[in-house]
């Protein structure tokens, strides 16, 4: 049976992209984060030191275990200095062209044709990926959660073209080295958790614009009325406002006019301290619609 990755190089440093880092790094890997310039790899190395400062905080590694991971991890500009990696996860921002020009570089760069390339993507096509490459069975697409740290579930998704033998190990990889679990899916934007969350989510923001209910009602409303274990909109805000916007693109007809202002407005939820919610936890101001 072929060994699982060893060398992994993740592209991007941005929420996800560190969080997939220190999973991967936690599990005894070798870990290459590539950022886009020279400029960006101290910002890059920050955010890391950060995230595994948490990790300590929160209980999910020792000191020691820490300092091993720090030593294990090489935060690089450019995709040259991934070329010895056996998998690369790509962890950059939901932009189509962006993702398929890291593709490109990859697929000239990485030096073991078996190598998996495998995309976080949450609502593109993974094929439109895989087709700019020379390699496209070894195309997957590795959904993570955010927090990458704490949410059990990665989808692991085939295109028409993926090798079996790419999505078997995909699947290992994910499960025996990082320790959490896979759901398959075919190549349908959205796959299957966000084809089903996006539209619920863009429901309860026009609600709010239509003045149905105000947004700490609509939240009680799912949490003690179906147990969900967090309302719509504050998960909207913990997501990030624009964050979402940009995944709601390509899998709604109409993304509502209240996201896009407030993303305008920079009223991002969480990350910004005002979203649907300012975080004394009062809605925001006009019930943000």
């Amino acid at each position: 049976m072929t060994a699982h990755p060893s060398r992994v190089g993740v592209v991007g440093c941005g929420t996800m992209g560190a969080g997939i880092a220190e999973v991967c790094l936690r599990a005894g890997l070798d870990v290459r984060v590539a950022v886009s310039s020279a400029a960006g790899v101290r910002r890059a190395a920050d955010r890391m030191a950060g995230q595994l400062d948490r990790a300590v905080a929160k209980g999910r590694m020792s000191g020691a275990e820490r300092a091993r991971s720090a030593g294990r991890l090489r935060v690089v500009a450019g995709l040259d200095e991934l070329a010895d990696r056996q998998l690369v996860i790509e962890a950059v921002t939901e932009d189509a062209a962006r993702k398929r020009r890291v593709f490109e570089g990859l697929d000239a760069v990485l030096a073991d044709p078996g190598a998996i390339l495998a995309t976080t993507t949450s609502s593109l096509l993974v094929s439109d990926l895989a087709g700019v490459t020379g390699r496209a069975g070894a195309v997957v697409g590795m959904h993570f959660f955010n927090p990458v740290p704490a949410m059990p579930l990665v989808e692991v998704v085939r295109t028409g073209q993926t090798d079996p033998a790419t999505v078997a190990r995909a699947t290992a990889f994910v499960t025996q080295v990082l320790g959490k679990q896979a759901i398959g899916a075919g190549d349908r934007r959205g796959f299957v958790v966000n084809a089903l969350l996006v539209p619920y989510l863009v429901a309860a923001v026009r609600m709010v614009e239509d003045g149905v209910a105000a947004p700490a009602d609509i939240d009680r409303g799912m949490t003690l009325g179906c147990g969900h274990p967090m309302g719509p909109l504050a998960l909207l805000d913990m997501i990030g406002i624009d964050t979402f916007t940009a995944v709601a693109e390509g899998l709604v007809a109409e993304v509502p006019a209240t996201l896009r202002r407030m993303t305008a407005e920079g009223r991002l939820g969480r990350k910004s301290g005002e979203g649907f919610f300012r975080y004394d936890r009062t809605p925001a101001p006009e019930g943000a619609s």
